[in-house]
């Protein structure tokens, strides 16, 4: 089983997208990417995520991997008989 969490602006973990730390420049990401990797007890396996950020202001994931942890597989999987 996967778990899917969000370093925060506060420097804790969130399972919410919508409480994960959004930075803009690539310096900030990867200053927040050693605090994450840093920190191997709270999360395993940090990495930068690309996100989307509305009109609405409602943040998305950015990428394939990231939403299928978040929402599920693409494909309708086969029933099994």
């Amino acid at each position: 089983m996967v778990w899917v969490i969000y370093r925060t602006a506060r420097k804790d973990w969130s399972a919410d997208l919508s409480d994960a730390a959004i930075v803009r420049t690539s310096d900030e990401a990867r200053a927040l990417l050693t605090e994450s990797i840093a920190d191997d007890v709270g999360a395993i396996g940090a990495y930068i995520a690309p996100v989307e950020i509305k009109g609405s202001g409602k943040i998305k994931t950015g990428n394939l991997r990231e939403h299928i942890r978040s929402e599920g597989v693409t494909i309708d999987l086969p029933i099994p008989a």
